[in-house]
């Protein structure tokens, strides 16, 4: 099998250059880290990473969802609390 020629190499990097380009600069980022990622870290490490970052998200939508169920209730005394409206007939 014969080799790429130089020129053949540089047409191919101008190639992924351009279309470097014309994504997402964030894409190409999350692209690199993953890529990385899977490179250095050894897979029993990335599960237990992605294991703790659902947690982490977990965490978060109870310590929110407490925070709604405070509000709710809060607004159900006020509410409660409030005086009775009065019905008036106009003639």
């Amino acid at each position: 099998m014969e080799s790429p020629s130089t020129a053949d190499l540089e047409a191919r990097i101008d190639e992924l250059e351009r279309r470097i380009k014309r994504s997402d600069p964030r894409a190409t980022v999350e692209t690199a880290f993953w890529a990385v990622m899977h490179n250095v870290l050894p897979e029993e490490t990335r599960r237990h990473m992605k294991a703790v970052g659902r947690k982490q998200v977990v965490s978060a939508r109870n310590y929110l969802d407490r925070w709604i169920a405070r509000m709710d209730e809060t607004t159900a005394e006020e509410e409660a609390a409030a005086a009775p409206r009065e019905s008036i007939e106009v003639e």
